[in-house]
């Protein structure tokens, strides 16, 4: 996996406008995604950057870019541990939260829609969309905000967008 990948898919996290990004890879067969991971957190660590894997399967894996101090600081907003909460997490750790997310991944039938609020996405429109993601949607870009279309994470990524 080229650094101009990651590059590609994760700008906005590079560049501090945004939490996390998520993207999948598809994998060669020799190919060593976990040394490739480890090469990368050396390189953005001192940058306050990670990278994990959250999922692998024969042929691809899902691969999850964040900042840590960003994700501590949305995870502990109260709608978002209310939201883990009730989905099963632990909001002592991050850390630990991450573990859960990628057991979730691993073992539940549906794709687990609180990842959003890894992601770095208001707990309001996260949790409208995991009630119902039809209906009360007041705007549409990189998520679908229910709540506030003008809070400041849209604001900056549409600023960032529209550049």
């Amino acid at each position: 996996m080229p650094e101009e990948y990651v590059i590609d898919h994760c700008s906005p996290t590079l560049a501090g406008l945004k939490t996390a990004n998520m993207f999948p890879v598809k994998l060669e067969p020799d190919e060593d995604i976990a040394g490739e991971v480890r090469n990368l957190n050396r390189m953005l660590g001192a940058k306050g950057i990670r990278i994990l894997i959250l999922r692998q399967t024969a042929g691809k894996a899902l691969l999850y870019l964040y900042r840590p101090d960003y994700l501590d600081r949305d995870l502990s907003a109260p709608g978002a541990r209310e939201i883990l909460e009730a989905k099963g997490y632990c909001c002592g750790s991050t850390g630990r939260c991450i573990v859960q997310l990628m057991r979730h991944m691993a073992e539940d039938a549906e794709f687990p829609h609180e990842v959003g609020l890894f992601l770095g996405y208001p707990p309001e429109d996260v949790r409208c969309f995991m009630k119902d993601a039809r209906f009360g949607v007041k705007c549409t870009g990189c998520w679908k905000a229910y709540g506030d279309e003008e809070t400041e994470n849209c604001r900056k990524l549409g600023a960032a967008l529209n550049a």
